[in-house]
């Protein structure tokens, strides 16, 4: 075999060889800006200054991670050494490749430094820099340095630089990229012009994957890329690899089955149904739906984070219906969560949201994070079963004295007797109450103590969105009938009742700061001490009306009796003065000099009757038998 017919073998079986595989995000990252997507008024403004020769010494490139810092990097190293046979200046304008376009792209130009600042952090790096500019470039227009991570530098690194990048030389231009961009000194940030990369919106990042799934001839379906587009939040890179995963997973095609299982994500549809059961309040259904998604392989707390974001996106078309446009958000879902945003309020929207975010919280540390999670939806189908206080008090004063818990007294309010003749059905969405007044002993039974009452339910209101209440009590008192007026005939009444409303404040202040002069039907007279805050009076008609439902007038007057506290300190004092008159309490004194009586503790005769003496269990090795049997006759 001839020496020629060697090489063409040879040079045969090298182009026969494949080319070694390259992620996505490599292969088609953008090497010009055309290619560069979602970042339009950036390319506007270098664009609009390098064709009018306005070009800057440093450029500030921030943004999230994968939108394309570094890229737009070398794009722009490119751009201010591209040369051909007929160009021979900067341009934006690249529709071909330059001379030094290749070596620079693949970041092994010998002009075009290339520096991660988050290994050469220190004052010695940026001194090899300062070294550095004053030479000029081997064989490009411009000596670039790109810095990427920027805001990893040291202070003493960042002050070594600012005079260098202020007043740099004709060839050296400065391109920076961080994630941080607080974190970078504003001596730095005003010497450079900033720009702000934005995350690529969904759309335009499924129309790119769509692109790239063409170009590699791979089966994609839209559920899949807006999974995708979902996941990658606005990064190019982040998008890109999912994709690349995504074929690997489904061995040339993507499904959504396929990247939901990939990802770990819950069925978007099942989500909606679930939260659907938790609106209804049927936390069974909840925790069997739940149960079901766990045992198919969704993770409870991802469950619970796509809950939260479907919550978000509920709450959000309430108010910006325009949303269901986003490329992102399928058809199935805009439709049912617009159709939910119309039925919710915002009250419950807020709370479920609220208590889904404890709930994430809580499956980050906890060691069961299924329990965890049916413990969540237990308590969110409680609570959006629940009226808000606003309609409960509303239900309260116009069902009467059925609507109240037992022992409660009924509310009358004057203002609101008319309020519910329409059925609060009106246009501002109020609750409305459906219920049927029973008289007893008019055809009916009468209401036995026991009775249980049915709870009040949230329906959806057809009209303005708001939760309405629908409360059918089993029982009502006729609406003529006048409630009446609780009875507080002493001041000792009145702490007793602000110590049943577990209002400890409000008790002290009635035992402190009273003095009783006159009570009567809706009135009481009192007298103040000398520390009685201002607006105690204010404060106790409020907390009367609170607790009773009625409208109650305290006036202040003069004289008065004794305040409880008065009263107690008056008898503990009697008691002290008792007992150290006592005989034997006054040697006892006598015997230790200095001692003092601190407290008086008073029990009757039949008290000290029914008190047992206490009893003494023998334990096992105690002897119970007569002790002259053992002893010693001689």
């Amino acid at each position: 075999m001839s020496e020629t017919e060697g090489t063409d073998k040879a040079t045969t079986a090298a182009a026969a060889k494949p080319e070694p595989y390259r992620v996505l995000a490599r292969k088609y990252r953008p090497r010009s800006f055309d290619d560069l997507i979602g970042q339009e008024p950036m390319v506007r403004t270098l664009t609009n200054a390098f064709e009018t020769g306005r070009i800057a010494q440093a450029w500030m490139l921030t943004g999230v991670r994968g939108v394309g810092k570094t890229t737009t990097a070398r794009i722009l190293a490119r751009a201010l050494n591209y040369e051909t046979d007929k160009i021979h200046e900067p341009t934006i304008h690249m529709t071909g490749p330059g001379v030094h376009c290749q070596a620079i792209m693949e970041g092994r130009h010998v002009d075009v430094v290339e520096m991660d600042a988050a290994s050469h952090t220190g004052i010695d790096d940026v001194r090899e820099i300062i070294a550095q500019v004053r030479y000029r470039p081997v064989s490009a227009r411009y000596k670039v340095y790109i810095i990427d991570e920027v805001h990893m530098l040291s202070n003493q690194a960042f002050n070594g630089l600012l005079k260098t990048l202020e007043e740099p030389p004709e060839h050296v231009k400065f391109v920076f990229a961080t994630t941080e961009i607080r974190k970078v000194p504003i001596t730095v940030l005003s010497r450079c012009q900033r720009f702000d990369l934005r995350r690529v919106e969904s759309a335009t990042l499924i129309a790119h994957l769509k692109k790239i799934a063409e170009a590699e001839k791979v089966g994609v379906e839209d559920d899949a890329l807006r999974l995708i587009a979902r996941a990658a939040e606005g990064s190019v890179r982040d998008s890109l690899s999912i994709t690349d995963q995504a074929i690997a997973h489904g061995a040339g095609t993507v499904t959504a089955l396929a990247v939901r299982d990939m990802l770990g994500l819950a069925d978007r549809v099942r989500i909606i149904d679930l939260f659907e059961t938790l609106m209804a309040g049927n936390a069974a259904a909840a925790l069997t739906e739940l149960r079901e998604q766990y045992a198919s392989g969704a993770d409870p707390a991802v469950v619970i984070s796509e809950l939260a974001d479907f919550t978000h996106l509920v709450t959000t078309l309430r108010y910006v219906p325009e949303s269901t446009e986003d490329a992102a958000i399928s058809p199935m879902e805009a439709e049912r969560g617009l159709e939910l945003s119309k039925r919710l309020s915002i009250r419950t929207l807020g709370q479920v949201w609220q208590m889904l975010l404890k709930a994430g919280e809580e499956l980050r540390t906890t060691t069961t994070p299924r329990q965890a999670a049916e413990m969540a939806l237990i308590r969110v189908a409680h609570a959006a079963d629940l009226p808000s206080p606003d309609d409960l008090l509303r239900l309260i004063r116009e069902g009467g004295d059925a609507a109240l818990p037992a022992g409660a007294a009924p509310p009358a309010s004057p203002g609101n007797s008319g309020s519910g003749q329409d059925g609060g059905n009106g246009a501002n969405g109020s609750a409305s109450v459906a219920a049927s007044p029973v008289t007893p002993g008019a055809g009916s039974p009468a209401p036995s103590a026991g009775t249980d009452l049915p709870q009040p339910r949230l329906v959806a209101s057809s009209g303005s969105g708001a939760a309405r209440m629908d409360a059918r009590p089993r029982l009502q008192t006729s609406p003529a009938a006048e409630p009446e007026t609780p009875a507080i005939g002493s001041i000792e009444a009145l702490a007793r009742l602000a110590e049943e409303r577990r209002d400890s404040l409000m008790r002290v202040s009635i035992r402190r700061y009273l003095r009783p002069v006159r009570f009567q039907p809706g009135r009481i007279e009192v007298a103040l001490t000398d520390e009685a805050p201002q607006t105690l009076i204010g404060d106790l008609m409020k907390r009367l009306h609170l607790w009773t439902g009625q409208r109650w007038v305290v006036t202040v007057s003069s004289g008065g009796e004794p305040t409880l506290d008065e009263r107690d300190a008056q008898r503990r004092a009697t008691l002290i003065d008792d007992a150290a008159a006592d005989p034997e309490v006054a040697a006892i004194l006598a015997a230790f000099p200095g001692a003092k009586i601190t407290n008086v503790t008073v029990r009757s005769a039949a008290e000290e009757e029914d008190v047992p003496a206490p009893a003494i269990e023998a334990g096992d090795d105690d002897f119970l038998g007569d002790p002259d049997e053992f002893l010693d006759d001689d």
